[in-house]
């Protein structure tokens, strides 16, 4: 009869590890495709699009990169209780090496800036930049913790060339 009891334990410690295996699953991964929704702490993260730039601006304002510009579009999201503070983000080579966002958006429309407070419930989407040589990245994606503290997530950002749409072709009259 005192085997009974610890049967019982047992079964009931594995009923409980089977229901605790069936509840909503967190995406534990580090390393994302754009467009997928990626969250790191309170703030979830969409990579929309990427376009590079071979200058910026127009006409008298036209700013060139040492390497090229990269554009990166992306939306973020606090799904926190209060307001976060958003740290200029880095991108990473093959070779591990960072490239820090530039902290100038003179020249790009829809600049996400550098102050990026985002409150509770709120969506900010806008352009970061990026002065690197042309290849893949992985765009670093921070919580927003405090240095030292933080937790990262990255974005595959694969080479693809498209057209600079800052450079004009001559139009050539037809006779």
């Amino acid at each position: 009869m005192s085997k009974r009891p610890e049967l019982f334990i047992i079964l009931t410690v594995a009923v409980c590890f089977g229901f605790a295996g069936c509840g909503a699953r967190r995406d534990n991964r580090l390393s994302y495709q754009m467009g997928e929704r990626v969250a790191v702490g309170p703030l979830t993260y969409n990579v929309v699009e990427t376009t590079w730039r071979s200058q910026l601006g127009d006409g008298f304002r036209l700013r060139f990169p040492q390497q090229r510009f990269l554009l990166v579009t992306v939306s973020v999201t606090n799904s926190g209780g209060k307001e976060i503070s958003v740290p200029l983000l880095q991108l990473e080579n093959q070779n591990n090496e960072t490239f820090q966002e530039l902290d100038n958006g003179e020249g790009v429309d829809n600049w996400f800036g550098i102050l990026r407070n985002i409150t509770p419930a709120e969506t900010q989407l806008g352009r970061l930049i990026f002065d690197v040589p042309l290849t893949s990245y992985r765009l670093r994606l921070t919580d927003g913790g405090t240095p030292g503290s933080e937790k990262y997530a990255w974005v595959e950002i694969p080479l693809r060339m498209d057209t600079d749409s800052n450079t004009e072709t001559p139009i050539v009259p037809s006779k």
